[in-house]
């Protein structure tokens, strides 16, 4: 455990952004299951990222890494594997694309990880798995613990479009390799569509070919192959969301490594940051539903931004690593700003600055730390942040680099 204390200071300089985990987890996964060796530049071994490849080796794939690339052997159609067991950690990605994964080879597989993981929903693969007659035991245990065995066949699949987009990703992954031609049916509204977006640009990119029809249904041939690539993974806008608000809240740093026509949903901070600029006298309203990651650092902002705001449909942030709508509410409101959470709902009254000088606690989330540490750029007193190691699972070097633009960061001992 590594408890920090933060001194108010003005951030600068240039911060190159770390590169995007969502599109590592599914280059990593396409290029493990292709035929021959693919190579995977721009690659940063966040806990989240090193579950999903050692869930790929497991399966038999070779994975190297030598500084930020990795040269993978791929299975093709092998289905050689070194073991049945995947650590988790606490990468839902990691849990949620390879269980659908793991029918594609014989024997058991089990799933293990920590953390909240074991208490984040997954029936929408228990529902499939029982119609398949694939085995799908999990452990009474509220530590992940997950059995599965049985194959996929091909077919008709129907699935909720407003629980995880990372469900339909772990299908998208799967029924091209299948004997088969199946059809995925969204039964719902597709929230996190950008995520989608993503799968299935990857997905191309490694010879798959999935037919969208207005994101609600998907048409996949199967007895497809996925192809080996070289492939550069792409700046992280999630990870640029901290820093294009420390920009916005006064600090002068040049957020550098973003591709400006990118898919990925979480660049809707560039909108939201631009919307809480702007003079409103009337409340403003951002629909939160589809950019779960990016709700505690935007929150952050608006209380910080002139006027009254309100983040909706914000279901999904209470099945995160933490509870995050209620994390967010409690640690802003702890350090002074003027935030309260009302069912799925925050609404925020901005102000000039935070009071600070307060013990806070980051819920072993690594968002919540990383907006606690750009909150304490505009706090008036030092801040104390309780649990901070938690950035490793998606920004390892997240700490150094804050230091490195001004930061002054201390370690703390509870007493």
């Amino acid at each position: 455990m590594t408890n920090l204390k933060l001194i108010p200071k003005t951030l600068s300089g240039t911060v190159t952004v770390p590169p995007s985990k969502s599109m590592a987890h599914r280059a990593v996964i396409c290029a493990s299951l292709a035929e021959g060796r693919s190579v995977i530049h721009n690659i940063q071994l966040s806990e989240d990222i090193q579950a999903t490849i050692e869930g790929m080796q497991a399966f038999g794939a070779v994975i190297l890494h030598e500084e930020n690339t990795l040269t993978i052997d791929g299975i093709g159609s092998a289905s050689a594997r070194r073991s049945h067991t995947i650590d988790c950690n606490e990468s839902g990605s990691t849990l949620r694309f390879l269980v659908p994964v793991a029918t594609l080879f014989a024997g058991e597989t089990r799933f293990t990880g920590r953390g909240k993981l074991g208490q984040r929903p997954m029936h929408p693969y228990q529902e499939i798995f029982a119609q398949q007659s694939v085995s799908y035991e999990p452990a009474d245990s509220k530590q992940l613990n997950l059995t599965i065995e049985g194959k996929l066949k091909p077919g008709t699949y129907n699935m909720r479009g407003d629980i995880s987009s990372q469900f339909i990703t772990g299908m998208l992954l799967t029924l091209p390799l299948l004997e088969g031609d199946s059809v995925l049916n969204i039964t719902t509204h597709l929230e996190s569509k950008g995520y989608i977006d993503l799968t299935l640009s990857v997905l191309e990119t490694f010879g798959i070919s999935i037919i969208n029809e207005n994101d609600t249904t998907f048409k996949i041939a199967g007895n497809q192959s996925y192809q080996s690539q070289q492939y550069t993974v792409e700046g992280d806008y999630s990870q640029a969301a901290f820093w294009l608000t420390a920009e916005q809240l006064g600090n002068p740093v040049i957020v550098d490594g973003l591709k400006a026509d990118s898919l990925q949903g979480d660049q809707e901070i560039i909108q939201i940051l631009k919307q809480l600029q702007e003079p409103k006298q009337h409340e403003r309203v951002i629909d939160g539903a589809q950019v779960p990651d990016i709700i505690p650092i935007a929150a952050l902002a608006a209380a910080l931004s002139e006027g009254k705001t309100s983040f909706t449909n914000l279901e999904r942030l209470k099945i995160k690593e933490s509870d995050r709508l209620m994390a967010t509410q409690k640690e802003l409101a702890a350090l002074g700003a003027q935030i309260i959470a009302e069912g799925n709902t925050l609404h925020i009254t901005g102000q000039p600055s935070l009071k600070g000088g307060q013990e806070v606690w980051s819920h072993k989330d690594h968002r919540m730390a990383m907006m606690l540490a750009v909150a304490s750029t505009v706090c008036r007193e030092p801040i104390y942040i309780k649990d901070t190691e938690c950035v490793q699972k998606s920004y390892p070097d997240f700490w150094e680099v804050f230091q490195k633009a001004g930061g002054e960061v201390h370690e703390w001992n509870m007493g």
